[in-house]
Parts: C-alpha cells; structure tokens; sequence
C-alpha cells in the first residue's frame, strides 16, 4: 500500500526539497549546480504553476517543478521540467507518479511542450522520461563543465496531445 502523497510545494517545503537537490548535486549526474540555490533563488527561477512535492510521513521525497522556457509569449506553453526523487526512496514509483502528475498538471495549465537537460550517462531519468512520450532531440555535446571536465548533455521533449493541437 502506498504511504505517500503528492501535494503542491508550499515554502515550508524547502528544506526538504534543498536536500534532495542537494543529493542531485552530490552524485555529479543530475546538475551543473555546485550548490543548493537559496530559496529565494529557487523561487525565482521556478514558474509559480506545476511546483509539486512527495511527501511520505511528513518528509519530502521527491520534487518536480517548471522552468520557463522563455519570456516571450509565444512560447508561453513551453517549459523545461526539473524532476528530483530521494535516492534512499528509489524503486517505490515515485519518479513514475510525479512524472505522470506533473505532465498532466501542466497539460491543465496549457502547456503543450515539456524539456528537459539530462547527463546521457543518467539513464534512470532518461528512462522515466521516455515513459511518459519524451523522445531524445539532440545530444548536446561538451555543453558544459564539471570538475574540470566538459559534460554533454541530452535534450529530451514531450509534446502534449491534447494542449497546442
């Protein structure tokens, strides 16, 4: 039986969410971040929509959120997804359920594409993504730098059926 719920993220949420982020961070495969951001810079980069949290016995064990694309409206449909599950909760669903939770919250708020920046060697995420109807655009090569090495990174996008047809 499940013992976890999804909710929208409240503020309170952030500690938790920073500590699973940091984990991301820690395993050098999910971020370029060197650090957790502070919640105000969190809060900023973050759309106000589609911010969700899982929580189990009042811990947060996994968070997915939008980024916007761009700020020009045309494009206002479009987002690039952040997805974050606590390592220590790994093979219960949750990637699963937050993922199909949080493709349909943003189909509800109109978006009709969803992006996505994943390390090719991360192939857990990679694997969730394809799921739910991601498919690799393009790899982007040497895109970024890592501890002195430069990282490329895959482009993954999910075009909705049912919004922007």
């Amino acid at each position: 039986m499940q013992k976890w719920e999804i909710r929208n993220f409240k503020k309170e949420n952030y500690s938790d969410v920073a500590r699973i982020y940091q984990t991301g961070i820690d395993g050098r495969n999910a971020t370029f971040q060197k650090e957790v951001p502070t919640f105000e810079a969190w809060d900023q980069k973050y759309l106000d929509v589609c911010r969700f949290v899982v929580m189990e016995d009042g811990v947060v064990i996994g968070w997915a959120a939008l980024l916007p694309f761009s700020g020009m409206p045309s494009y206002r449909g479009v987002a690039e997804l952040s997805i974050y599950i606590d390592p220590a909760t790994a093979g219960k669903g949750i990637g699963t359920a937050l993922m199909a939770h949080i493709v349909s919250k943003s189909e509800e708020a109109g978006f009709w594409t969803l992006q996505s920046l994943i390390f090719p060697e991360n192939t857990a995420s990679i694997a969730l993504h394809r799921k739910f109807g991601f498919k690799t655009l393009c790899i982007h090569e040497k895109l970024g730098e890592m501890d002195g090495v430069f990282r490329d990174v895959a482009l993954l996008e999910r075009r909705s059926d049912v919004v922007g047809k």
